[in-house]
């Protein structure tokens, strides 16, 4: 398993980190096949896994049993577990929800938003001894203030701000830094001023390495996807045209065939009817 040394190492030798989020067993075990560095068990498993309309419902409860989940699957990878909303609003809280993600779930690090307020939070879980993942850009559980899924960083006031925060964040003793939805020259700009690594999505190719949700690389459960998704497949429409004729078979009495069903030796099925 790589540790905070490994991806340090990494951004030294301009070697990209492939980092991936997944929410079960079966997503963690091929992501770990294929060879992600990392896996994050993003809060986005409110809506991508369990059907809600954000990421604020989702509970430090959720996040452990996934991560469990995911721990099984990929025993022998990286993990970062987002933090979920409200869930850090004070370091006590903070120190105590980190301290029951890492204890219960198998995670290697915990992810947080902003930075700000939330600069105290890295501080105080890195001097416990809690390694922390940063997040900064676009941050999906302050949409509702940021007024909606949008680029951040566009203009030079607020990509000076974000550059600020970028150091700041990793002065307070992040191992790495989430960037999402900036333009790709501030991605850059960020990932040459800092010493830990930067993880993109939505921030171009001069990030050390990049991160993308399981379910929009393969096509599955998701109706649209961002601008900054490539999609490598297309699974979900296999998967529907196999579950629809699972359902044709069974009407049509095609399943079970001989080919799925037991049999019983006939003088036994005889002794048992007696030939009626």
């Amino acid at each position: 398993m790589k540790t905070k040394l490994d991806f340090l190492n990494m951004k030294k030798n301009h070697e990209p980190i492939v980092m991936l989020t997944a929410y079960d067993y079966p997503s963690a075990k091929l992501a770990e096949a294929a060879g992600v560095d990392m896996i994050l068990v993003g809060d986005s498993l409110g809506m991508v896994v369990l059907g809600y309309d954000s990421t604020i419902p989702v509970t430090v409860a959720d996040m452990i049993h996934h991560t469990k989940a995911v721990r099984r699957g990929a025993p022998h990878t990286f993990i970062v577990t987002d933090m979920p909303f409200m869930s850090y609003s004070t370091v006590n809280d903070a120190l105590q929800h980190a301290k029951a993600i890492m204890q219960q779930s198998g995670a290697n690090a915990v992810k947080v938003e902003g930075a700000g307020s939330v600069l105290q939070v890295i501080s105080s879980l890195t001097q416990s001894g809690v390694p922390v993942v940063a997040h900064l850009g676009l941050t999906p559980q302050s949409v509702g203030v940021l007024g909606g899924y949008k680029v951040q960083g566009k203009d030079a006031e607020s990509a000076r701000r974000l550059l600020e925060e970028a150091k700041a964040c990793e002065q307070a003793g992040a191992i790495a830094l989430v960037l999402e939805c900036v333009p790709k020259q501030l991605g850059e700009a960020i990932t040459k001023q800092l010493a830990i690594p930067t993880i993109g999505i939505g921030a171009g190719v001069g990030t050390d390495g990049q991160v993308l949700v399981y379910h929009d690389v393969l096509g599955y459960g998701v109706e649209r996807v961002p601008k900054f998704v490539k999609q490598y497949a297309n699974v979900q429409q296999t998967m529907q045209q196999a579950l629809a004729e699972y359902v044709a078979d069974v009407k049509t009495r095609q399943f079970p065939s001989d080919e799925q069903s037991f049999t019983m030796n006939e003088q036994q099925w005889l002794a048992l009817y007696g030939g009626k």
